[in-house]
């Protein structure tokens, strides 16, 4: 009965920890969600910053799991290369072990209760008041169940000992078999939980309680370690090749610095031992329990800040052993795969903020989309009248542009079911509100691409009908599209970032040059017209003209959108 007992406090005690952890990973990064994304851009800078970047971050969120799923997704959607990402998982790993020292100078060096009591009352307060702080409350709340976790597993697991289960005593004194049942033991129990910091925690509190020595706690750290790269495979399934080579960093640098850890543990623990004071011999709880939790928590840096030593020189090089291992697929290139965006949250602490930067990513991409959907049009205006077989010219644009204008259509759905994903998880108020204006923005796109093909089945029209526009009409409708173009170019190289009132006016400044010309355009083919120039090519004309214009206006919406992407106020009126 007394194992029983102590069974369902441990699972108590780690399920209400797993639940604080996730509540204050979701509090900071509702607080700090704008500077979580600010520093995701260092990920693009040196090896260096990758590595503090990816510690940064792990620290804030408590979760190298979640960091590692997300360098999995932006390498998939394009926002990070394979090389940069191997420094931000090595940083990951480094920032972690933050949770192992929170644990073991605060959770065994004061009366918990003291401070998880409080913690969650405090948060509560701050959490239910109408005020810009109240993620904070939450990310309190659950510092307060984390600890509140904690201590049942402290109350709990003191009473195990080597004279209550006998097998703990047998498996210490087995040597080197030791070991490696414990690491297996960690791995297993992690792959379970998707946490290893709930591992750890737990291996730390049972070395405190004298059930675990110093060294088979710290074979289960390491194994905790391997464990923690579930997450990370599991999103590679199904992803790009490029995804799947940086799941494979990641369990390998784990792998391979575990078993060299292992390998040599005797001289891992005496460094150790060198650098934190206090005895890691004593297993009865006092200063002897406080020192052990200390030294696992430096057990756990120390190889974590070495493995990224050691392997951090060799990025390009690990990086071109994960591309033999893994080959391109074979993709028949004809065959256009439909378009996917998956969501990724949650086994472990989900990461919304850091979702929406993957929606921007691909926003841009769609931009790209309409950009090259225009410039096929603008080129096939301009060079029309000098191709001696105009219908199959007029034919092959069409059907590109179709094929884009189906990609784009794929897009909106995959981009707002995504964004609505992301809006069901708790977001900072900023980037709830923004999530309306990239839908917004997103639609507009899709309008584009429209209009896009619209324009080119005119063309086709124009050529079939024998409809086509003279040298003269031709000539000035090229500043009119390429002012178009202009805009469009500029709405894609701001998406994902808000615009200045500079900026907006550049944009207000442009819509009102489209306008003017699209009013002298109209003039010139009424007059054609009252000429007695053909009725139905002038209509045409006329028609086109007020297609490209419809583009232009929806190049300001998106400008107007990015505008308020920030609270600076109003465009200027135009």
């Amino acid at each position: 009965m007394l194992v029983v007992e102590i069974l369902f406090r441990v699972v108590g005690g780690l399920c209400l920890f797993l639940y604080g952890m996730k509540i204050m990973s979701d509090g900071i990064q509702q607080a700090a969600g704008e500077r979580l994304q600010q520093a995701l851009n260092f990920m693009t800078g040196n090896r260096i910053l990758a590595v503090l970047t990816g510690a940064l971050i792990t620290a804030l969120i408590q979760s190298s799991s979640a960091i590692s799923v997300m360098v999995v997704s932006f390498v998939n959607a394009g926002l990070l290369t394979l090389t940069q990402s191997i420094g931000v998982i090595m940083g990951a790993n480094i920032g972690t072990t933050v949770t192992a020292w929170v644990v073991s100078l605060v959770g065994f060096e004061i009366k918990i209760s003291s401070l998880a009591l409080p913690a969650v009352g405090i948060g509560f307060f701050m959490n239910i008041a109408k005020w810009k702080y109240r993620s904070l409350g939450e990310a309190f709340m659950g510092f307060g169940f984390l600890f509140l976790g904690l201590q049942f597993l402290t109350d709990a697991l003191p009473k195990i000992g080597p004279e209550s289960l006998d097998f703990i005593s047998r498996l210490s004194s087995l040597g080197f078999l030791s070991n490696l049942i414990a690491l297996g033991i960690s791995v297993a129990v992690t792959l379970l939980m998707h946490s290893s910091a709930a591992t750890i925690t737990l291996v730390i509190t049972l070395a405190y309680g004298g059930a675990v020595n110093f060294e088979l706690a710290a074979t289960m750290i390491l194994g905790a370690n391997i464990g923690t790269t579930i997450d990370a495979i599991m999103a590679a399934f199904g992803a790009k090749t490029a995804a799947k080579r940086t799941a494979l960093v990641h369990v390998l640098f784990n792998v391979v610095g575990s078993v060299v850890a292992l390998i040599f543990l005797k001289p891992l623990l005496f460094l150790v031992d060198i650098l934190t004071p206090g005895s890691s011999l004593s297993f009865t709880g006092g200063d002897g329990g406080l020192s052990i939790a200390t030294h696992l928590a430096m057990f756990h840096t120390v190889f974590n800040v070495l493995c990224t030593i050691v392997f951090l020189p060799f990025t390009k090089q690990f990086a071109a052993l994960v591309t033999v291992l893994i080959k391109d697929r074979g993709m028949t290139p004809e065959v256009r795969q439909s378009y996917k965006l998956e969501y990724l949250s949650s086994l472990h602490s989900a990461t919304p903020e850091l979702n929406i930067i993957r929606a921007e990513k691909e926003i841009r991409d769609m931009a790209g989309l309409v950009s090259s959907m225009y410039a096929k049009f603008s080129e096939a205006l301009r060079t029309l009248r000098n191709i001696e077989d105009k219908e199959e010219a007029v034919n092959s644009l069409v059907a590109e542009m179709q094929e884009k204008e189906e990609l784009a259509d794929e897009m909106r759905v995959e981009l707002t079911r995504f964004l609505m994903e992301c809006t069901r998880q708790q977001l900072s108020r900023r980037s709830d509100r923004n999530v309306y204006h990239l839908l917004r923005i997103i639609a507009d796109l899709e309008d584009m691409t429209d209009d896009s093909y619209s324009v080119s089945l005119m063309l086709e029209r124009s050529v079939k009908k024998n409809h086509l526009f003279k040298e003269k009409e031709m000539e000035a409708l090229v500043p009119y599209v390429t002012l178009v173009e202009s805009f469009l170019s500029f709405v894609r190289e701001n998406l994902g970032r808000s615009i200045s009132a500079e900026q907006a006016a550049f944009a207000g400044n442009l819509e009102e040059q489209i306008d003017k010309y699209r009013n002298k355009l109209r003039k010139m083919g009424r007059k054609r017209i009252e000429a007695g120039e053909d009725l139905k090519t002038e209509l045409l004309f006329i028609d086109l003209v007020r297609r490209i214009e419809k583009l232009g206006d929806i190049c300001y919406n998106i400008s107007e959108a990015l505008f308020h992407m920030t609270p600076r106020g109003q465009l200027p009126a135009h």
